[in-house]
């Protein structure tokens, strides 16, 4: 006999290996899964398998791990670490990240597969909520067009009922995910799970069976209860019983009784067609149950211990984020700061370029002043020696005069005509002296507008160096980030019988308790309502008719055109008595 044999587990993100004693439990192998994972909140899970006959089956703890139907000559042994039970409030009851990081894995996997019925617009809000939790926030620069080209975010069933191209699918999704700014991986994967356990099909295994007319019919087991569905409706129940009113369950071979908490009603008593089908739902029903009265009492050490962690942990973590804001900030304030710097600085650029060509200009037209000052010097020159000539020449006329009277008399006109001609030369100077004056204070005017030209220029550029600051702004970065068991009952799975005692008479008032819960947190999801219904609306214009599956339809006419929602149809289908319920099913 060999001493230990090969098992590989795979969870929803990784592969794991043992080599385990051969006489090992069920529980041993589940112990030593659990611990590599890290995960505390054990309750919630188990190790699936395909058995020797390709039915699904749960490795059972208390059973040695070889003795279990698992194919013949499978080598190593192959089991799935999955969740076997689901919350009833994910935000309530999953503590840890690792455990809410595999439930979302899961429940994203089984919506992907369609195993989970999902509406198209809820469908875009999830697919946003996931590429929040992978890639962090929305950076258009980072994250251009095309880069959700090669994800898969969406179930096929939704992608083949619109006439849109991928590009208009990552536009949607990628206009909900720009929303989610500041939203961190763990915050962004509860934001996920909270509105999937909305969904219909949420935590629901579901059953062939048959009542006593022999209609076929499907059971539901989930973490409310147990829920009867006609035909292939999967959606909407028309039956259900709740935890609390259930008190005993037993089969013997393919029948199946429960026995309700009310003992005026008769016994609820269905029929599958395997035995192997009834031992599968004792399990789902034990468990479920086990689930749902702990929740209903105070929490063990254990969890209370598990809960103070996880709060210390939520605000260290808030801590962080406040940090990573503060630091977000800050980087924008710099990036700001730099855009205001480099504007001015172009600014600046600008205004010293002006002025350097006003300075030419300056230096131009006082170059050119400079050279009509020169001409209008020279000109006065020349006017002043024309003068000086012409009173020589009336000293000349004038001594003349003496010789004769005519003469005299010509040379008086003469000197007459010449001293006019004087006069007005001496004009023409003194009007030349003003020119030359007038452009003599031009040209100071000039090199005074020079001068400061050259003073603002000089100004300009020895002023603040936005450089500096700017380089400060651009070394800026962001600083990195600091880093219910098979056990609960004793099952002997070889046998055809099995009874199990659930629950004793002081749950009765746990109906009406759940179901104000379930009111309170409806309410809470009015506006996630309204987004969904924008969606719908804007992307119905598009939608191929004849590509709707059944499950659109039934939830078109179950729950859109009649406005219910999957805890307004429970509170339905559980009001009345126990006995008119069971009374119902017979009917069916």
């Amino acid at each position: 006999m060999p001493k230990a044999f090969d098992v590989r587990v795979t969870t929803m993100d990784a592969e794991l290996e043992f080599s385990m004693p051969w006489k090992s439990s069920g529980q041993e192998l589940f112990d030593m899964v659990t611990k590599t994972i890290g995960i505390r909140e054990i309750w919630f899970f188990g190790l699936f398998y395909v058995d020797s006959k390709g039915f699904p089956a749960w490795l059972k703890l208390n059973k040695k791990v070889v003795e279990q139907d698992f194919p013949a000559r499978q080598n190593p042994l192959q089991l799935v670490f999955k969740s076997k039970f689901f919350p009833e409030d994910v935000e309530e009851e999953l503590i840890t990240d690792i455990t809410m990081h595999l439930f979302f894995l899961q429940v994203k996997q089984s919506i992907l597969d369609m195993d989970i019925y999902c509406p198209p617009e809820a469908s875009v809000l999830l697919a946003s909520y996931a590429v929040q939790a992978k890639y962090g926030d929305y950076e258009p620069t980072v994250y251009p067009p095309g880069f959700l080209r090669n994800e898969i975010l969406l179930p096929p069933r939704v992608i083949d009922q619109y006439q849109m191209t991928p590009d208009m699918w990552e536009e949607r999704i990628t206009s909900w995910y720009s929303e989610h700014v500041g939203m961190l991986r763990d915050e962004a994967e509860m934001e996920y799970l909270k509105i999937a356990q909305d969904l219909e099909m949420y935590g629901v295994n579901y059953f062939p069976i048959k009542n006593k007319k022999g209609t076929d019919l499907f059971l539901g087991v989930d973490a409310l209860g147990l829920n009867v569905y006609e035909g292939n409706d999967k959606l909407t129940p028309v039956i259900s019983f709740p935890w609390s009113e259930i008190r005993n369950i037993a089969f013997k071979e393919k029948k199946f009784t429960i026995k309700p908490t009310d003992k005026k009603s008769p016994d609820f008593v269905f029929y599958t067609q395997k035995l192997r089908t009834n031992k599968m739902i004792l399990q789902l029903n034990i468990g479920n149950h086990d689930l749902f009265m702990r929740r209903r009492h105070e929490d063990t050490m254990e969890i209370q211990q598990m809960k103070a962690q996880a709060k210390e942990e939520r605000a260290r973590k808030q801590a962080e984020r406040n940090r990573l804001a503060r630091e977000r900030a800050a980087r924008e304030e710099a990036e700001r700061e730099k855009e205001e710097l480099q504007a001015r600085l172009r600014h600046f650029e600008e205004e010293a370029k002006k002025a350097n060509e006003m300075l030419i200009q300056s230096e131009e037209r006082s170059e050119l002043l400079q050279q009509q000052a020169r001409l209008a010097e020279d000109e006065a020159t020349a006017i002043v020696r024309k003068a000086e000539e012409a009173e020589e020449e009336i000293r000349r006329v004038r001594a003349m005069a003496a010789k004769t009277e005519e003469e005299k008399k010509a040379l008086e006109a003469k000197a007459h005509d010449a001293h006019d001609l004087a006069q007005q030369l001496l004009q023409t100077s003194n009007q030349r002296q003003k020119e030359a004056e007038l452009l003599k204070n031009e040209l100071l005017t000039a090199r005074q507008a020079e001068i400061k030209a050259k003073q603002q220029l000089m100004a300009v550029t020895a002023g603040t160096n936005p450089s500096t600051r700017v380089a400060v702004a651009g070394d800026y970065q962001r600083q990195p980030v600091p880093g219910a068991s098979d056990s609960t009952s004793s099952l002997h799975a070889d046998t055809d019988e099995m009874v199990v005692d659930l629950i004793g008479d002081d749950v009765d008032e746990l109906s009406k308790a759940i179901e104000q819960e379930r009111l309170e947190y409806v309410q809470k999801s009015r506006k996630l309502q309204q987004q969904l219904s924008e969606l719908k609306t804007e992307i119905t214009v598009l939608k191929v008719s004849d590509k709707q599956t059944d499950e659109d339809r039934l939830h078109e006419e179950n729950y859109v055109q009649k406005g219910e929602t999957k805890y307004s149809t429970l509170s339905k289908i559980t009001s009345g008595t126990t006995r008119t319920r069971v009374e119902f099913f017979e009917q069916l």
